[in-house]
């Protein structure tokens, strides 16, 4: 189910792209009940660890976005990490980083991965680095889902670039990342456990009458919708060959490990015409719903049921905590979650118990 775009004073309209729709936390949980879990929806709301505090859980599902902070991501791991609460996907530490864009470049660039050549402006009135040639995107720093990033976001001369950078500083109140506009084919890369997917080619040729030429944030928004041109070619496997796509493969492997990413995770990547992949950006909290998100399609392409999906994140986290999801001691999955009240936490020689907890959900 696909958000309203609408206009809110003093919030981007663009404010609740991050977080999921009910129908996708419904998937989840079905999924998460399929493996013979008893789940919780908890939001993470103020209420949360003491929701906690009260509630014995053996695993959290996280699939929380935070719902305010430079850092929010981090927010919902962090309180289970205070209270000692097992869950799965990264720690708050790399998802922090992650939603920094050039935070996760600067340890890009350290660990020798390629990137984009890129600059951040504190202030639009930040002088342009020689350095960099046109033409450059901007973007939010501190964003995900595509927020701020639009046809226009692509800029071939000063003057553009000065209005956009103003533009995105005014709107997001943050500091603007401007980076080179790597002209190639636009790849996506999914990491389950330590093994990568098959790689996730998305062409935007039949995005044409749109004008859309790369994931902005139209395009992630309305994926599928040929009445607006916004109706890329989805190729798994890409169109690659072996080497090529090992080259792709170790790349993204490089950028899971260089942030510290857990269990999961999904690497956007562009391919010059050279055979460089650069790497865009690093999510380690991918969208997971069958019907909208991009790391079911590489799961699917490898085999993967949703169900399996689900299942697997549980038992790769639970591995890590040297548990097992068969354990008769309760287990709680916690997620981005509906506005839900907790039912009673499952007695010890009953099903494993999952809980989704999380940010907030989309209307």
């Amino acid at each position: 189910m696909k958000r309203a775009v609408y206009e809110r004073d003093g919030v981007p309209f663009d404010g609740d792209s991050e977080f999921d729709s009910p129908k996708t936390v419904d998937t989840i949980a079905q999924s998460l009940r399929a493996g013979g879990h008893t789940v919780h929806l908890v939001e993470a709301t103020t209420e949360l660890p003491q929701w906690f505090l009260s509630h014995p859980v053996d695993l959290v599902f996280n699939i929380a976005e935070g719902t305010h902070g430079e850092h929010r991501e981090s927010q919902v791991p962090a309180i289970l990490e205070l209270l000692g609460v097992p869950f799965t996907g990264s720690n708050s530490i790399t998802l922090a980083l992650a939603l920094d864009k050039a935070k996760t470049k600067q340890i890009l660039a350290s660990e020798g991965i390629p990137t984009p050549a890129w600059q951040l402006f504190p202030t639009p009135g930040t002088r342009l680095a020689s350095r960099l040639a046109f033409p450059l995107i901007v973007k939010p720093n501190r964003e995900g889902s595509g927020k701020g990033i639009w046809r226009e976001s692509v800029v071939r001369d000063e003057p553009t670039l000065r209005r956009q950078v103003t533009h995105i500083y005014e709107r997001y109140r943050q500091e603007v990342l401007v980076e080179e506009f790597i002209d190639g084919v636009e790849l996506t890369v999914g990491i389950l456990g330590t093994e990568p997917l098959p790689v996730l080619e998305i062409d935007f040729s039949p995005c044409r009458t749109s004008g859309e030429f790369f994931y902005s944030w139209r395009m992630k928004e309305f994926q599928g919708d040929a009445v607006r041109g916004l109706n890329p070619s989805l190729h798994c496997p890409a169109r690659l060959d072996h080497a090529t796509t090992a080259r792709v493969h170790d790349v993204a492997l490089r950028a899971h490990r260089a942030l510290g990413c857990l269990d999961l995770s999904r690497t956007d990547i562009r391919l010059r015409a050279d055979g460089t992949p650069f790497v865009l950006e690093i999510n380690p909290l991918p969208g997971l719903s069958p019907l909208e998100s991009n790391f079911p399609v590489m799961t699917a392409s490898a085999g993967i049921s949703h169900d399996a999906l689900i299942q697997r994140i549980v038992a790769i986290a639970m591995s890590r905590y040297g548990r097992t999801p068969q354990s008769q001691s309760p287990a709680c999955a916690a997620g981005a979650a509906g506005r839900r009240e907790g039912q009673t936490v499952s007695r010890p020689q009953e099903p494993p118990t999952s809980v989704l907890a999380a940010s907030r959900v989309a209307p």
